[in-house]
């Protein structure tokens, strides 16, 4: 009778121990989402493609500033020809930098539109695109143009725990 006793209380210690040790696991493989802002140089340099006249591509290279230290350094393409505040774009451009003190690169992922002078953006990091410390990160972010044609960005995001 006193074994039986010990034996549960001995288990029953044991399933304690399990459980405590899978949920400090859990909590460490756990993302946190963070938000970082700040203001953005960018620079388009037109191209001009003579095989589809259609087609409008842009090159991007832009300066972040902020909680994301970065350049970049993308490709945009959109319909030419389009009526007066209508259009579309997709771009994808690799973020090369410092982001909260994490250094890699990562790829954002595009597509814009506008009609009658309403924008829809989304601007999203591309699964598995980050590299070294930046690895495993996901997120979106919101680009914002002032009146005065300065830029800055919103950027919501998680990276695993480390």
């Amino acid at each position: 009778m006193m074994f039986r006793s010990t034996a549960k209380t001995t288990i029953s210690f044991c399933l304690l121990i399990f459980v405590l040790s899978l949920q400090a696991q859990e909590g460490k493989d756990k993302a946190v989402m963070s938000h970082v802002s700040g203001p953005f140089e960018v620079k388009l340099t037109q191209q001009e493609d003579k095989t589809d006249p259609g087609i409008g591509r842009v090159i991007l290279d832009k300066k972040f500033h902020g909680e994301l230290e970065a350049t970049s350094h993308g490709v945009m393409i959109f319909p030419t020809g389009t009526p007066k505040d209508t259009g579309g774009y997709v771009a994808v451009e690799i973020v090369s930098g410092t982001l909260a003190g994490h250094t890699g690169t990562f790829a954002l992922q595009h597509s814009g539109t506008m009609n009658a002078g309403t924008y829809s953006l989304s601007v999203l990091v591309v699964p598995g695109s980050g590299t070294n410390q930046l690895a495993g990160l996901t997120g979106k972010m919101n680009i914002n143009i002032a009146s005065d044609g300065k830029h800055s960005y919103d950027f919501e995001y998680t990276l695993p725990a480390r």
